[in-house]
């Protein structure tokens, strides 16, 4: 059985749990905080990983077991293994965006958004480092209008992210949207193309554990598990 390490209010965590649900891999989900780190299993996490940092997946394999750390390697890892469900589309251009918007997602949207919004609003809180800072979450919050923005371009002229098929592209932005959207942060009211994308991200069978997620001192707004909000 393969584990996954993994802590819930965390895109890069988010993409793993996806897009192995997405391959069918079956794996069990083992939650880590990486801000409380005298509790939990995070002892036995240290022990199989050198960056303490999750998403880490541990699969067994003929020769022994292997250590993927990474939400890119890892939905790689799971895009490799499962030809039934492949999560890049044969075209070679719809591979090179799928793979483009994801590296988008995990360092431009990261530095932009996720640094602000997510680090006044969940790493303070879980670590206990304050209130957040108003300043800050403006910065942040400019920012994702910006990304946002560019998500409706895309999918104006196109089914998914990357073209016409459901792919790694879809995975990452998704990650990093239902994170926002449990904070609240994101008036969909204003993004109605966006919002006929995340209708259909969300009805997918691998949504549902992430929308499942309860986080101890937070509170998800109600149209966060709706379907159809």
């Amino acid at each position: 059985m393969r584990t996954l390490y993994h802590f819930a209010l965390h895109p890069a965590s988010r993409q793993a749990r996806i897009a192995l649900a997405e391959t069918k891999l079956k794996v069990s989900e083992s939650p880590v905080n990486p801000w409380q780190l005298d509790k939990g299993n995070w002892e036995d996490f240290e022990k199989v990983t050198p960056e303490g940092v999750p998403p880490t997946l541990i699969d067994v394999i003929p020769n022994g077991k292997v250590v993927i750390t990474g939400a890119r390697a890892i939905c790689e890892y799971a895009n490799d293994g499962s030809s039934r469900h492949p999560l890049l589309s044969d075209d070679i251009v719809e591979r090179a965006e799928a793979r483009r918007l994801a590296d988008w997602m995990d360092q431009k949207f990261t530095q932009e958004v996720d640094a602000f919004i997510l680090h006044e609003k969940v790493e303070k809180a879980v670590g206990g480092l304050g209130a957040a800072d108003t300043s800050v979450l403006r910065e942040g919050r400019a920012a994702l209008v910006q990304h946002l923005g560019y998500f409706c371009w895309l999918l104006d002229q196109r089914d998914w992210l990357a073209g016409r098929h459901f792919s790694l592209a879809d995975i990452a932005v998704a990650a990093h949207i239902s994170c926002l959207d449990f904070l609240g942060e994101i008036n969909w009211r204003e993004w109605p193309t966006l919002k006929d994308w995340y209708q259909k991200v969300k009805s997918r069978p691998s949504m549902r554990p992430l929308l499942n997620d309860r986080i101890p001192g937070f509170r998800a707004p109600r149209h966060y598990t709706d379907l159809d909000f």
